[in-house]
């Protein structure tokens, strides 16, 4: 791919994220007003239970699609049309799973409905997903990216709609199903008119299992992150019922939103830390260094703000009945510093053959994160919940590091004095939204204690105009740096 198209994926795709981000946010908003507490619960925990399913529906047999055509674009039709026979098999399998489940944890009628409709939707997108698939293997994102928009905008808008005429909790859930019809039949548009690949159905059982060994790694490690980042509401539905499920999910759902700017950082972060395993090992050394710094200097001030600002945000934003929501956000938005620095530690893991460890590490998070949410969320609730996520991110990190460690030989003392740097800028900040918050709108608030944490940091020089570059290059590159 050229600097040229690389710059236009990337900014296309960085952009749809949060733009889509920001929309989602703000339905998510609305939805939480309107419906309540308790309803919340039901509806989350429906999103959240279908989610585990739709790992397992695809089993990782997407990468491959990506990978495979990418590699050979002329063989995308015959991968697409045995990935369609696969997911097809399986689907009346994984329904069927997802609504036996349902009945057996004995949910009331109106959670199973949702879990229902929930579970078509993760049908429709598990095969969008795939067609998507296809289209970045011809390595162009700038489709996927105006689906993306377009899709959040028709959920905001029909959802709008559907609480505006108060259709009920089924009609809400049905909003999704809405939005993912449209992406289906966007996605298959575009690959018979722009990429020119016309799927059909391949039930060949020998061409299947061969995919599915192909995909198997990438089944396991996704089947383990679903684990852990949704089986908290899942036990928190169980154990503490529908209202703790509606406080922890507003927590849970802005430590999510605020993800996708270190997603969009480490896009580049794995072809980069493989080219240089094999070349350079002072390169990679050096540029897993800079990436954890950079990461800090962006996850922290997200952290402190969220911590010292919640009480003026949440009910303001999601209405007086999500108060309690306070207190779980700021002991679950710690998680947001370790998610940043897990994204370089991961990529690392797997540009240096590490996968299996790396994998393994996943499972061990994810046994950990259920065995610590049964201990805590009896005796604390939706609190136990957020404590649970942020020791298991804890637990990550440090499986993580340690292997990273026997790979290279990073700068442990510059980023401890970056750390230091960056939480005297917090501490700075901090003590600024302390005093005004009480006096001055949030909204005025939190872009001027922005600017007082980046210029603090800038004047002890933890950053320079060049760290600034290089950090907007990475979450909006313009092309990958050449060694």
């Amino acid at each position: 791919m050229s600097g040229q198209n690389l710059a236009k994926n990337t900014t296309f795709f960085a952009s749809a994220m949060a733009i889509q981000k920001v929309l989602s946010f703000l339905y998510f908003a609305l939805v939480a007003r309107s419906i309540g507490v308790a309803n919340m619960g039901k509806y989350s925990f429906a999103l959240s239970f279908s989610t585990i399913f739709a790992m397992i529906l695809d089993l990782g047999v997407t990468q491959i699609l990506i990978r495979e055509s990418a590699r050979d674009k002329e063989s995308s039709q015959k991968q697409l049309s045995t990935v369609i026979g696969f997911k097809l098999l399986a689907s009346l399998v994984i329904y069927g799973a997802l609504v036996l489940i349902a009945n057996l944890l004995g949910y009331p009628q109106i959670t199973k409905e949702l879990v229902y409709i929930a579970g078509f939707v993760m049908l429709i997108d598990s095969f969008t997903l795939s067609f998507y698939g296809v289209i970045r293997g011809h390595q162009n994102l700038s489709f996927e990216s105006i689906g993306i928009i377009i899709n959040q905008t028709i959920v905001l808008i029909v959802g709008f709609v559907v609480l505006k005429l108060n259709l009920g909790l089924q009609m809400l859930m049905g909003v999704y199903l809405v939005g993912s019809l449209f992406n289906f039949i966007y996605s298959l548009t575009l690959l018979r008119i722009r990429i020119k690949v016309f799927p059909s159905i391949d039930f060949n059982l020998i061409r299947i299992r061969q995919l599915i060994l192909l995909a198997l790694p990438f089944a396991v490690a996704g089947m383990f992150i679903r684990i852990y980042s949704s089986m908290d509401v899942i036990l928190l539905s169980k154990i503490s019922g529908d209202h703790a499920v509606g406080i922890y999910s507003i927590a849970s759902k802005i430590l999510f939103a605020l993800q996708f700017v270190a997603m969009a950082f480490s896009a580049t972060l794995f072809p980069a830390f493989s080219h240089y395993f094999i070349h350079s090992k002072e390169l990679l050394a050096k540029n897993f260094t800079k990436s954890i710094y950079y990461l800090l200097i962006l996850s922290l001030p997200l952290v402190t703000g969220v911590i010292f600002i919640a009480d003026k945000i949440i009910v303001p934003v999601f209405g007086k009945a999500y108060e309690p929501t306070i207190l779980p956000l700021q002991i679950i938005i710690g998680s947001l510093v370790l998610i940043f620095i897990c994204f370089p530690i991961g990529a690392m893991l797997n540009a240096c053959n590490k996968q299996t460890r790396n994998t393994v590490n996943l499972g061990i998070v994810a046994g950990f994160n259920i065995v610590i949410n049964l201990i805590l969320i009896p005796f604390y609730s939706y609190i136990g919940a957020a404590i649970a996520t942020l020791l298991s991110y804890g637990l990550l990190f440090i499986l993580g590091i340690v292997v990273v460690d026997k790979i290279v030989a990073y700068d442990k003392k510059y980023l401890f004095i970056a750390l230091i740097k960056n939480l005297f800028s917090s501490a700075v900040m901090a003590l600024f939204i302390i005093l005004t918050k009480n006096q001055l709108h949030f909204v005025i608030v939190i872009p001027v204690a922005a600017i007082i944490y980046f210029a603090v940091l800038y004047l002890i020089k933890g950053f320079d105009k060049e760290d600034m570059g290089e950090i907007f290059s990475k979450i909006m590159p313009n092309k990958f740096k050449k060694t």
